[in-house]
């Protein structure tokens, strides 16, 4: 099982994808989700997610080669991607403009809030430094975090707080901030 599975591979690859994913940061925006439409879906955006980021991860590369793409350039481009969405939890600016729609429904939350451009980006890099097979579990592993944190959102609110949520979205931008580094440096040779 040891041969098959690396537990190391597994951890970062979940520690990159709850980076990226940012559900913590998140609860500002689901909580006010559920506000306006007074009740979230927590399995079905969840289960929607989960088959998005497995779909994406099977299918992206091919879609890649159809459009003459290889793995290191989508990677130095999700490097990118993945400084900037940095760069916003670090700075607070917002590079990305997205509108919040009126209503509460998969669109909005499963994607792009949960598996947006950046975790699908990340997905195909991570392809090119991990086991298929580590990144599934992985992915797995944080759906169920998602799916805890959507049921829990309001009570997680309150715990943190405020101040709490602001912090944890800084620190997760420094990490996630290595990690477009790291990507960029394995793919570019620097």
């Amino acid at each position: 099982m040891n041969s098959f599975f690396n537990f190391n591979e597994i951890l970062s690859v979940t520690m990159i994808l709850f980076a990226i994913i940012d559900i913590l940061g998140s609860i500002p925006v689901i909580v006010q989700l559920r506000q306006k439409a007074g009740h979230i879906q927590s399995e079905k955006a969840s289960l929607v997610a989960l088959v998005l980021m497995i779909i994406f991860l099977f299918v992206g590369e091919a879609l890649l080669k159809i459009i003459g793409l290889d793995i290191s350039s989508f990677a130095i481009a999700g490097s990118l991607v993945i400084f900037f969405i940095a760069m916003e939890m670090i700075l607070g600016i917002n590079f990305f403009k997205e509108e919040i729609p009126e209503t509460v429904s998969i669109v909005p939350l499963a994607f792009p809030l949960i598996a947006g451009a950046g975790t699908m980006t990340t997905l195909l890099s991570l392809k090119s430094e991990y086991q298929t097979q580590n990144i599934v579990v992985g992915i797995f592993l944080n759906i169920l975090f998602v799916y805890i944190i959507l049921k829990n959102t309001l009570r997680l609110e309150k715990l943190f707080g405020t101040t709490g949520l602001h912090i944890l979205r800084k620190a997760f931008g420094i990490i996630l901030l290595a990690i477009a580094i790291k990507l960029f440096r394995n793919n570019t040779g620097l």
